[in-house]
């Protein structure tokens, strides 16, 4: 298995200091720049639409406008199992970088000159501490006495549905993601632009491929662990809840952005029913199906994942739903899979 994903966020708006830490972490394997969350966003939504990995800041351009300790004070991980380690930058060590109990931030400075020596070391001390500050928050959460608890495992999933949507080109881009899954993964639910019996087929090649039970989805399908279902072409696909967990609801519904099963569809019902619970992940295709719905999940507290225009057949779905703010991560579709494994846990 490749390493996970580690998401990192920049809680600053300038430019030239994102800049910095996507040039020091370029090429790194494993390790992704989260989109800019915006101006004017609140540092509490940012963290609740984000959940990074690592949150890396400015010394002189703190996040909420007050001091370096006030930003990190409100980073602490003394209210929360399941918190962000900082990193801070800067061009000297501040004589205090500690969030509230006892989690101190690691601090690097910047490089005095931009030599080429001077550069690799710079960038040897980012890539080499974000991993260090990843791997041991996951090893070790805080909880809100002080204590250290162990990061869920197995089963006890961070988030227990995923949601998939794709148009043209996405039959491969699903299969990609699909058969480098293991079978310890959340329920997952399939959108593919596809006409009836050709959902039935599809669904069954995802099962011979994938180490998870798939299968086109009937009305009232459980969403567990461990397995897929792909929406049945012809029908529209609801997410629903009720006190034994998730269930897919499969009905005739009128075409929505032009299709039936609609992508648009199912990100809706999912923002709606699962909100925080769920990843959403938006691929290859044409037009704009998925786009709004994406940004309702995001909005809901989902963590929200775009196919790169690099590696689309069509860049027109995640391009759209980039373009809007609905895509908290872009990735190659070769990547997507792990950054599932590595968020899910």
């Amino acid at each position: 298995m490749q390493p996970k994903i580690i998401s990192i966020l920049v809680l600053d708006d300038s430019l030239p200091f994102r800049n910095i830490v996507q040039q020091a972490i370029s090429g790194e394997p494993g390790l992704c720049l989260l989109s800019e969350t915006g101006a004017g966003t609140s540092l509490e939504q940012v963290l609740k639409w984000t959940s990074p990995d690592v949150i890396i800041l400015s010394e002189i351009s703190p996040p909420v406008g007050g001091s370096l300790s006030e930003s990190l004070n409100m980073l602490s991980p003394s209210s929360s199992t399941d918190f962000a380690p900082c990193i801070v930058i800067g061009p000297e060590c501040p004589g205090t970088i500690r969030t509230a109990g006892e989690h101190d931030a690691e601090f690097i400075k910047l490089p005095s000159s931009h030599t080429s020596a001077g550069m690799a070391s710079f960038r040897n001390e980012v890539c080499t501490k974000i991993n260090l500050a990843a791997n041991a928050a996951d090893v070790m959460r805080i909880s809100a006495g002080g204590a250290a608890v162990k990061r869920p495992s197995g089963a006890d999933f961070r988030y227990h549905v995923i949601a998939v949507g794709a148009s043209t080109g996405g039959t491969e881009a699903t299969a990609q993601i699909m058969e480098s899954l293991p079978a310890n993964m959340p329920g997952i639910v399939i959108t593919q632009h596809m006409p009836p019996d050709f959902t039935r087929m599809y669904a069954e090649r995802l099962d011979r491929i994938s180490n998870l039970s798939v299968s086109e989805a009937k009305n009232g399908d459980r969403v567990k662990p461990g397995t897929a279902v792909v929406a049945a072409g012809g029908l529209q696909m609801y997410l629903k809840k009720d006190s034994k967990g998730y269930y897919v609801q499969c009905a005739q519904g009128e075409k929505v952005n032009g299709h039936r099963p609609s992508v648009g569809v199912l990100f809706d019902s999912v923002a709606q029913c699962a909100g925080k619970d769920a990843i959403g992940v938006i691929l290859t295709g044409m037009g704009n199906d998925g786009a709004e719905g994406l940004l309702r999940m995001r909005k809901a507290g989902a963590y929200t994942i775009g196919q790169d225009k690099q590696t689309c057949v069509v860049y027109g779905m995640p391009m759209v739903a980039y373009q809007i703010g609905a895509v908290m991560q872009q990735a190659p579709v070769d990547r997507i899979a792990n950054i599932l494994m590595g968020k899910v846990r």
